[in-house]
């Protein structure tokens, strides 16, 4: 497996662009390439572009570091990794990265698990966009029609496939038999608990095919307890995110909602969650996440008082019934 930074792609932008100084964000897989990176944009004649990495967490598109940015005096972001998630009045180039890995292997091993489908949907991790044409033709090759999932939502191109929604697998559902993810757990839990017919992971990191039915029905009933301890919550906390591009949902409708169900409300801002900043608030009894629904999700285990997303805190004021939330998916 080899990472393909387009790195001539990034030389051609920045020649273009010709910004003064850049703020660097990379996930944190590939922050040991800075390095990397900033030779290559050092190495481009004449241009004498000054460049400075980013510490935070680049969880995703969604995580743009515009604040930082501008904190340094920077005239552009370069976020690698992700596709555009949301338009942005302050410069960013995104450098997508190539997953330059051989999954035909997986391919052909994933077909025990099709043999009773006649079409799959296919969603894919930006990473491997570049494989997509020959990873419907092999299935075609196979008896197996398939369909990419919607461009919708935050999604950058067809069948592409981001964290925190699902839109484009949803519009999709009634028209296949399951779906395939090419990528990592991250998106196929998430497609799991946001479309009810059958998911399955293709892991091209850790060379596994894993079927996600289980992992969808500890996740409801996780969701399902964390909605009933917040029915029973005094006094809850919304917390915001700054982050531009991690805001689901409206403080004020639910504190309106909250207020009319004897709840006591106050309203957080964070920059990043962490248990332990939850917890210096220790006389509160339940929270409700605005950023990424992933958050309240994916951290469970982590935190002991109750944390709600924005749909979730729906169901628990009356507003939405668990039947509704569960049809329309969790995420």
């Amino acid at each position: 497996m080899a990472l393909d930074f387009e790195l001539p792609k990034l030389i051609s932008e920045l020649e273009k662009i010709k910004p003064k100084k850049v703020l660097v964000q990379l996930p944190e897989g590939i922050k040991q390439k800075a390095f990397l990176v900033q030779q290559t944009i050092e190495s481009i004649p004449d241009l004498n572009i000054e460049v400075i990495f980013s510490g935070e967490t680049a969880w995703g598109g969604c995580a743009i570091a515009t604040v930082e940015a501008e904190s340094v005096g920077a005239d552009l972001i370069i976020h690698f990794g992700h596709a555009k998630f949301i338009d942005s009045k302050f410069p960013i180039l995104y450098i997508e990265i190539i997953d330059d890995f051989d999954i035909k292997q997986l391919l052909e091993e994933s077909l025990q698990y099709f043999k009773d489908y006649k079409k799959i949907g296919l969603s894919y991790s930006i990473q491997h966009k570049h494989e997509v044409e020959n990873i419907i033709e092999f299935y075609k090759e196979n008896g197996v029609e398939v369909i990419l999932s919607d461009k919708k939502g935050f999604a950058a191109y067809p069948g592409h496939v981001i964290g925190c929604e699902f839109g484009g697998l949803k519009t999709i559902s009634d028209d296949v038999d399951a779906f395939l993810v090419i990528g990592n757990n991250f998106h196929s839990m998430g497609a799991a608990i946001a479309v009810e017919k059958p998911v399955y992971l293709l892991d091209v990191y850790n060379n596994t095919i894993t079927p996600m039915g289980n992992v969808r029905d500890k996740i409801l009933k996780q969701r399902i307890m964390s909605i009933d301890k917040f029915k029973q919550a005094k006094k809850v906390a919304i917390i915001s995110e700054v982050k531009p591009g991690q805001k689901f949902g409206s403080s004020k409708f639910l504190i309106d909602k909250m207020k009319n169900a004897g709840k006591d409300v106050i309203t957080v801002t964070m920059s990043e969650f962490s248990p332990d900043k939850l917890m210096n608030f220790y006389d509160i009894d339940a929270f409700v996440e605005l950023a990424c629904p992933r958050i309240a999700i994916d951290d469970f285990a982590k935190y002991p008082k109750p944390i709600l997303t924005f749909k979730e805190c729906l169901v628990a004021v009356g507003e939405k019934s668990y039947e509704d939330f569960l049809s329309e998916g969790v995420i």
